[in-house]
């Protein structure tokens, strides 16, 4: 099995066998990443697919994970999608979890028909990149989609009853707009309401455009303060049940389980980062939001 370029797979598919579906990203214009900068977006042959799948059937007995890969796969044709998924179930027939990266603008331009067929064929779970909710972000971070693409998106896939974790970045606004960003992320949230949230906090990537304006004085990095702070407010005002994914190796603090089970234990982890950073955080912000 030969893998085109860098990989990249959630933490949480740590243990899933990594299927090379697509290469790169159709929209691959995120200021702020730099996964598939290397690559112009594609579909690999299926033929070639298949024959990853089949070699993976001689090389291990038992799989009972699968990821596919690259960005997001749903963008793909219906019946393409499909028939790789069918093709995993009949050679892993015990195989319980295949997930794929998809976008909100994906869900959005397939009917709930087509996202009813590949649901029905096997599929998972589906990663959908929010980042943010507010109007201004994804338009500054050239994310390609409005929060009133993403509300139509998350409601077919519901209809089709896709489950779907949503991450977000924390300090994705910057220091000036880390207010907004985080009452309208939170709030597009509550109206989303994905099965499960992984909130991850900003890391400026080399080489990307958000870096380029962060040099040029065009985009200040929030205080970690301020990404705490954002956390916070988020765990107070979110009105939802999901699973919480806090614990990437960016954020300030680890917390990781259901919600609002564990709300409370996770506001004392965030308030007592807060209060063990507030001493030394010289930025000048006002928090009460």
């Amino acid at each position: 099995m030969e893998y085109e370029g860098k990989i990249y797979r959630p933490w949480m598919e740590a243990n899933s066998l990594l299927i090379q579906t697509t290469i790169g990203c159709s929209h691959n214009k995120c200021t702020f990443c730099d996964m598939f900068r290397d690559k112009k977006f594609r579909a690999r042959k299926l033929e070639d697919i298949y024959e990853d799948i089949e070699e993976a059937r001689r090389t291990y007995k038992h799989v009972e994970e699968f990821f596919l890969i690259d960005g997001n796969v749903m963008v793909m044709k219906t019946e393409f999608i499909v028939s790789i998924i069918k093709k995993i179930k009949e050679l892993f027939p015990s195989t319980r979890k295949i997930s794929l990266y998809s976008q909100y603008n994906d869900f959005r331009r397939k009917t709930v028909e087509q996202l009813k067929l590949i649901k029905e064929a096997g599929l998972t779970m589906a990663y959908v990149g929010l980042e943010s909710g507010d109007a201004k972000v994804l338009e500054d971070v050239k994310k390609g989609m409005t929060p009133e693409q993403a509300i139509e998106g998350a409601a077919k896939a519901k209809e089709a009853g896709i489950r779907v974790l949503v991450s977000i970045i924390f300090g994705l606004g910057g220091k000036e707009r880390s207010k907004e960003h985080i009452v309208e992320t939170t709030k597009l949230l509550n109206i989303l309401q994905p099965e499960e949230l992984a909130p991850m906090a900003l890391a400026v990537q080399p080489g990307t455009e958000l870096e380029a304006q962060l040099d040029r004085g065009e985009f200040t990095l929030p205080s970690k303060r301020q990404v705490l702070e954002e956390e916070k407010y988020m765990l107070e005002n979110l009105n939802f049940s999901t699973f919480y994914w806090g614990d990437h190796g960016n954020n300030e603090v680890s917390l990781k389980g259901q919600f609002p089970n564990n709300k409370i234990g996770f506001l004392n982890t965030v308030n007592n980062a807060i209060e063990q950073e507030a001493g030394r955080d010289e930025t000048i912000v006002t928090y009460s939001w």
